[in-house]
């Protein structure tokens, strides 16, 4: 248990499986007073998010945003306006690859789904987050980069890891522009991790071939994330600013 996160409410986006899931459920143990959780497809998942939440003895609701469009993502800044004004920690989480595609096959309306939902979301979430901070001078902003954003991606990839460059960059710029007034701003970067988006996304063989190019010899897990950015959430790093924390058992190093 963190005492500074008693009190605080957290929004953990893409929070109904995977590294959203297990960051909403690690915030909640670590004293947060209160964790919503967004979801946009798997209702079912957030329930069930909801009750380990719960079981932590966590105040806790669910929150449905579709962040596919920028109609999406501004209704679901009016519902939290409405719904939970103050939030005092963001997680930027919610992304996806949507579908693997060429750059000859790349149509305008992918291009556009793969950057609203993996950056324009996380740009105007935070806008939406922040005057409250600002108000109390006080809150913490983790966004959900990728190894991708390094690299290049896989195959068919390149417009999502040039969504998870564009989150690693506005990190930056937000945490100057907010450390002032008492937020900080990171990220974590995941590498390959052995959850639901690469059982989508990805082949055994590929995953196999991952785990030899890995110095830790192993996939990682949706904890090992979770852990990073409840860390990010601490007073532990309070002088943490502007930092994207690359999380992939040595796969790349900075």
């Amino acid at each position: 248990m963190l005492p500074e996160l008693n009190g605080k409410t957290a929004l953990v986006t893409g929070a109904s499986r995977g590294i959203g899931a297990a960051t909403a459920i690690a915030l909640a143990k670590s004293g947060c007073s209160r964790v919503l959780v967004h979801y946009q497809s798997n209702q079912e998942g957030a329930e069930k998010v909801m009750a380990a939440i719960r079981g932590a003895g966590v105040e806790t609701a669910a929150l449905y945003g579709s962040f596919s469009s920028a109609e999406g993502i501004r209704a679901f800044r009016e519902k939290l306006h409405d719904e939970a004004p103050e939030i005092d920690i963001l997680v930027n989480n919610a992304g996806s690859l949507v579908k693997r595609a060429s750059l000859l096959e790349f149509s305008d309306e992918l291009f556009d789904e793969v950057m609203d939902l993996n950056f324009r979301a996380s740009w105007f979430l935070s806008q939406e987050a922040a005057p409250s901070m600002i108000s109390k001078g006080r809150g913490v902003i983790v966004n959900v980069s990728s190894i991708a954003a390094r690299n290049g991606g896989g195959p068919g990839a390149a417009i999502y890891a040039a969504a998870k460059a564009a989150v690693s960059c506005i990190t930056k710029g937000m945490a100057k522009e907010l450390a002032p007034k008492g937020i900080r701003v990171n990220a974590v970067s995941p590498g390959t991790v052995d959850n639901h988006f690469h059982q989508v996304f990805s082949t055994r063989d590929v995953l196999d071939s991952v785990i030899k190019a890995t110095p830790a010899g192993r996939l990682g897990t949706d904890e090992e994330v979770a852990d990073a950015v409840v860390f990010l959430c601490s007073d532990a790093a309070r002088y943490i600013h502007g930092q994207t924390i690359e999380i992939n058992g040595g796969m790349y190093m900075v």
